[in-house]
């Protein structure tokens, strides 16, 4: 399984804790080196990397992690790093023509959810996300997260300002190349979202869920978040 992580961003809500998001240091190792490390331990054995925001310094840091730890990467640039994530995701078409694993270089999961994402069976054309139906559970920041609309195993709608929903995206996908006809599709509209394109999606019955139970996820995208992670994984819950 190939996982594709976006990691393109400027990342300034973080700027506090170093100067580029993907390697601020968590409990003694850079982020995207934790989602990378989860990710391994849910399955996935090759990376395709989306840079942009200083991207010289995020490949040769990836390089020499990659090195000492035997991870096979893909870099991928993005110079149109500061739009919406959607643009990123299409910039790694030439290099993914199967079934990968999407996410964020921001978002720490329970290595469980990136297994039970990986082990949907192949064959059904169209994306799955991972919910968090657990719209209790403040532990991400609700007037940040993306908020989905789902009934029946499948995708109604999707947004961060939906006022109708029940369910939190965790920023977890398994795709098939349709994710970027979508992708093409929905930007050509003037929507350069990966929402955007769950959107689409959904409209060609092709957006399907996956609720992640009581598993734990985080949007590591500022300093709250940060600190709720690093007690999270200091106590083995996270």
């Amino acid at each position: 399984m190939k996982c594709l992580i976006v990691a393109a961003g400027q990342g300034s809500r973080l700027r506090g804790k170093g100067p580029l998001k993907p390697l601020v240091p968590i409990r003694g190792r850079p982020l995207i080196a934790e989602v990378i490390d989860r990710a391994r331990r849910g399955g996935v054995d090759e990376f395709v990397i989306i840079n942009g925001y200083r991207g010289d310094e995020l490949c040769a840091a990836l390089d020499g992690m990659a090195e000492c730890d035997g991870v096979r990467v893909t870099h991928v640039h993005n110079p149109a790093w500061d739009r919406a994530n959607g643009v990123s995701v299409l910039c790694a078409r030439p290099f993914l023509d199967g079934p990968f694993l999407l996410t964020m270089c921001d978002h720490v999961l329970d290595p469980d959810i990136n297994r039970l994402m990986a082990s949907i069976p192949a064959g059904r054309d169209g994306v799955t996300l991972g919910i968090d139906s657990n719209v209790e559970r403040m532990l991400n920041d609700p007037d940040d997260v993306t908020r989905v609309l789902c009934g029946d195993g499948r995708i109604e709608r999707i947004g961060k300002s939906l006022t109708e929903f029940n369910a939190f995206d965790t920023g977890i996908f398994r795709c098939t190349p349709s994710m970027f006809d979508a992708l093409e599709s929905s930007q050509a509209e003037g929507e350069d979202s990966i929402s955007g394109a769950m959107n689409t999606l959904a409209r060609w019955h092709k957006a399907y869920v996956l609720d992640i139970g009581e598993r734990l996820w985080i949007d590591v995208d500022d300093p709250v978040a940060y600190d709720k992670a690093e007690r999270l994984m200091a106590q083995g819950l996270l």
